[in-house]
């Protein structure tokens, strides 16, 4: 076999979200593309910001000295530098420029941190419902996702975590807001992490570092913001992308941000800085580092997604479907009636309905609807959800 055995273990765990959206796309021109109601994919369809368009072409039309050639590889300091003050805000921990390195979305971060924290052989821990893409970044690297099987509130289950810890584990890494639950994990659960973390590094004679991938962060439906991690354990990485705030997914871009007092921090800043070049990145997009450095906490407007959350729960809650209301991201995580979630999954199908099952998630018996799309797409589906619930709610 002249592939490398990897890359058959990759395609064999392909995402089943680009499954079903390659499904929609066959079904689109089956079909037509407005009888299929593709709510499997978290890409936007709300236009980013005016405040991007602005910018972007403001810099477009500014003559700047090698405006689209390569920089340090952490990225322009004057837009780190920005960041920086922005974390420093957010996470009430002083912050610099020298703390934040540029990356190609919050996927890029995460690989560059798992090339610099992790060996061939350890173990990086993570609650269900988790994100599909965790453990195909890990395995590059040579590690191992552990996944700690989640509970129905879709909290952190940290009694459980405590356990699975051994002098393998380089890092816990968690998703809040969470994609696909929504939840948004408590402060009081975030400080019982973070002493369990700080105790289980003592026992086990290795510093555990905790991993947060934030992108969905400003998209929330409540007035208390997402607690700041950075207050609650030091040995703390963020990772954070533009592609959901902004809705420029495709342009790929976002940053990681290193606690000031995090153990070895100076040498996994650099270790990231470095693995830009082993990851083939260089660095992050040039252009869309000096838009985001312009309009940094710009949003889209929530309430578009906070009305498309509204409608879904009250249509599914009143034909049945039972669910926990998400205070985030644009993702709702049913219960599967009759508990088999691909079978269900395929049902809706049948209703050219596209959702991925919740075991592709680490969490069977659910399944995931994505309502990031035009609102006339998720009224549409609606009739396809009863006939379906109503099949399996009687047999």
């Amino acid at each position: 076999m002249s592939v490398a055995k990897r890359v058959h273990a990759l395609l064999e765990g392909a995402s089943p979200i680009r499954k079903m959206f390659n499904e929609g796309e066959e079904l689109k021109a089956r079909y037509g593309a407005e009888n299929v109601y593709e709510l499997s994919l978290g890409n936007p369809a709300v236009d980013p910001p005016p405040a991007f368009f602005q910018a972007l072409a403001e810099i477009l039309e500014r003559e700047i000295p090698g405006k689209h050639g390569y920089m340090n590889n952490a990225g322009y300091p004057d837009v780190r530098d920005k960041i920086g003050r922005r974390v420093t805000r957010e996470q009430h921990i002083e912050l610099s420029s020298e703390n934040i390195v540029m990356t190609v979305g919050a996927g890029g971060a995460l690989n560059l941190i798992f090339h610099t924290l992790v060996n061939p052989g350890d173990h990086v821990l993570v609650c269900a419902p988790t994100f599909v893409a965790y453990k195909n970044y890990l395995s590059v690297h040579g590690g191992e996702l552990l996944v700690v099987p989640g509970r129905e509130d879709f909290g952190l289950d940290l009694e459980t975590m405590e356990g699975m810890i051994s002098p393998q584990t380089a890092a816990v890494l968690i998703n809040s807001p969470n994609n696909p639950s929504g939840v948004i994990y408590s402060l009081d659960s975030l400080d019982r992490l973070g002493e369990m973390l700080e105790r289980k590094s003592g026992e086990i004679g290795r510093r555990i570092y905790l991993i947060s991938d934030e992108p969905y962060r400003e998209l929330i439906y409540r007035k208390e913001p997402v607690p700041s991690v950075f207050s609650i354990y030091p040995h703390t990485i963020i990772c954070y992308s533009y592609s959901k705030a902004l809705s420029i997914a495709g342009e790929r871009i976002g940053w990681a941000a290193v606690h000031p007092e995090a153990e070895d921090g100076d040498t996994i800043i650099a270790g990231m800085i470095g693995a830009t070049i082993n990851m083939g990145y260089t660095n992050a997009p040039a252009l869309m580092q000096r838009v985001v450095g312009e309009i940094d906490g710009a949003t889209v407007d929530v309430d578009i997604y906070r009305r498309r959350r509204d409608l879904l729960v009250e249509e599914l809650g009143r034909i049945g479907y039972e669910f926990v209301v998400p205070d985030g991201t644009y993702y709702l995580f049913p219960k599967a009636p009759g508990g088999d979630d691909i079978a269900f999954c395929r049902r809706l199908r049948d209703e050219r309905i596209l959702t991925v099952p919740g075991s592709g998630f680490a969490m069977s018996g659910y399944f995931r609807i994505s309502y990031c799309v035009d609102e006339s797409v998720l009224r549409s589906s609606i009739a396809g959800f009863e006939r379906s619930f109503r099949r399996y709610a009687h047999g």
